[in-house]
């Protein structure tokens, strides 16, 4: 019932209130403009931008709605599926979000902007929506569209009561494929295919960037002045949005999704003391000192409790987590933690192929082509050695197989010497006659161990251009095209000049023409 009324109640998708008038753009600008699709708000991003909107703190999204799929972020919407499941949960997540909050006074004076006189109340039940709707849709709404929900207050009048409209309107706001998508419709401008964003997609677009939540009303009240038109108006919300705790958060959940530690399969204390220690370096080098973001990969020290301290080798400093020196370990960086090296496993071992593979696909970008058709991935490499080195080279020598193993396999070598959860080791597991030396290549450049593959890494002048196409990817929501490389190299380039800072990387890319752009997919 709810349903069919609900979708009676929509306004044309995309109408932004007042938007600003297409400004000219020449062919080459257009060029760099990449396609836009319907994006929908993920699990995270949705729970984020319910306890926004009404004040809900239990993990509703992630109770009842299927897992977003990773490749590696969670966000790409060329692989968000619609589903009659997905209907269904989403039906069911509006109605318990809107009931708890309406019987919760707090959440429902935070939604309510009146006191009603009574169930009949229609003057405070507009006001609800239209100051409730600006804040879910993320733009003001047409007195059409105000008018468009009253038959709901009509149901409360009914019911003898304003509650049951105003719970009605909550589930009806929570279910507008406006709220659950992020629609981007724009202004045509001459060039054909490329349209202009309002100030309201803009600033969806920087919120959801900068801390995975709707824009707050500062930030609509600039779209809506006008001020996110210019590239200092943008860079100037964006800077303020990083000075909010929750970009923290969302920096963090970039690297751990990057990097494949968001979920990790280790027993739960393990995987949280992991995931902290990531965390920590993360925030140390990206906000609390704006360092070369490089640093990430050359850190000396790290934050752990006693537990990791014990499971590296290390020597702790107490029970309380603390920064600890490597002092002489074999370690270094962020490629040196548990979390990242607990990437790449197969057989319940570490895999030289699959721990290859990521460090190509993560940190280098290049993609490696699936094998050929017919070749069963699953068989264990097998040899007259018990050795996994002398298995794996094996495998990798034979036919079509070897011209990928050599890219992969060397890389993976390298790491050999950290097991499936980090642990340092000279041996393989279980097979002390089988000596780990640790050493590997990649691009010709010979590595031994996480230590060398940072410097390899940061030596190689490939990761720049590659943080900033994975930034690119996550605030896209989708993989780059050809028409995207320009505007990736532009704002490598910008970052490298600009001594490689983190968050001046996010700042140049929002701040960028293209960002403030799209293009429809049918014109490609």
């Amino acid at each position: 019932m709810l349903r069919r009324l609900a979708l009676c109640l929509l306004p044309v998708l995309g109408c932004s209130g007042v938007i600003e008038g297409p400004r000219s753009i020449s062919t080459e600008e257009a060029e760099a403009v990449g396609v836009s699709g319907l994006r929908r708000l993920t699990r995270v991003e949705l729970e984020a931008t319910l306890g926004d909107l009404v004040g809900e703190s239990q993990p509703l999204a992630r109770t009842l709605l299927p897992p977003d799929p990773t490749d590696p972020f969670d966000n790409d919407y060329r692989l968000q599926l619609a589903s009659t499941t997905l209907v269904d949960s989403l039906e069911e997540l509006a109605r318990q979000a809107a009931e708890r909050t309406v019987a919760d006074p707090a959440r429902r004076a935070k939604v309510l902007p009146c006191m009603p006189t009574g169930a009949a109340d229609a003057t405070c039940f507009r006001l609800f929506v239209r100051t409730f709707g600006r804040q879910a849709l993320r733009r003001p709404l047409t007195d059409d569209e105000v008018e468009r929900f009253m038959p709901l207050h009509a149901l409360g009048v009914e019911a003898g009561a304003f509650d049951t409209a105003l719970t009605l309107g909550l589930r009806a706001f929570l279910q507008h494929p406006e709220f659950i998508y992020r629609v981007e419709l724009g202004v045509p401008t001459a060039q054909a295919g490329v349209q202009q964003l309002s100030g309201y997609h803009r600033a969806t677009r920087l919120s959801y960037l900068m801390v995975g939540s709707t824009p707050p009303d500062w930030l609509l009240d600039q779209a809506g002045a006008g001020e996110l038109s210019s590239r200092d108006g943008v860079r100037g919300a964006a800077q303020r949005l990083l000075d909010d705790p929750r970009s923290r958060n969302q920096v963090e959940r970039f690297h751990a999704l990057w990097l494949g530690y968001h979920r990790l399969p280790h027993a739960a204390a393990l995987t949280a003391a992991m995931q902290a220690e990531s965390d920590a370096l993360v925030e140390r080098v990206v906000f609390d000192r704006s360092a070369d973001y490089l640093a990430l990969f050359t850190a000396t020290d790290t934050f752990i409790d006693a537990t990791l301290a014990q499971h590296y080798g290390l020597t702790g400093t107490g029970a309380q987590p603390a920064w600890t020196p490597y002092g002489s370990a074999p370690r270094k960086g962020l490629l040196s933690h548990g979390s990242v090296l607990s990437q790449g496993v197969k057989f319940a071992d570490s895999s030289p192929t699959q721990r290859g593979i990521f460090i190509r696909n993560r940190l280098f970008c290049q993609e490696i082509p699936p094998p050929p058709a017919g070749v069963n991935v699953d068989e264990q490499p097998t040899s007259t050695s018990p050795c996994k080195k002398s298995r794996y080279s094996a495998h990798a020598s034979v036919g079509g197989c070897k011209g990928c193993h050599d890219a992969i396999d060397p890389i993976g070598f390298g790491l050999e010497r950290y097991d499936r959860q980090g642990r340092y080791r000279t041996t393989d597991d279980g097979l002390p006659q089988c000596a780990i030396d640790g050493e590997g290549t990649v691009d010709g450049t010979t590595f031994n161990g996480p230590t060398g593959l940072a410097d390899a890494l940061i030596a190689s002048g490939q990761f720049e251009e590659c943080i900033t196409t994975q930034v690119f990817r996550y605030a896209s929501g989708r993989r780059e095209e050809a028409r995207d490389l320009a505007f990736i190299r532009r704002v490598s380039k910008q970052f490298v000049a600009g001594d490689r800072r983190f968050l001046d990387l996010l700042v140049e890319l929002v701040s960028d023409d293209a960002f403030a752009f799209r293009r429809d997919e049918e014109a490609l």
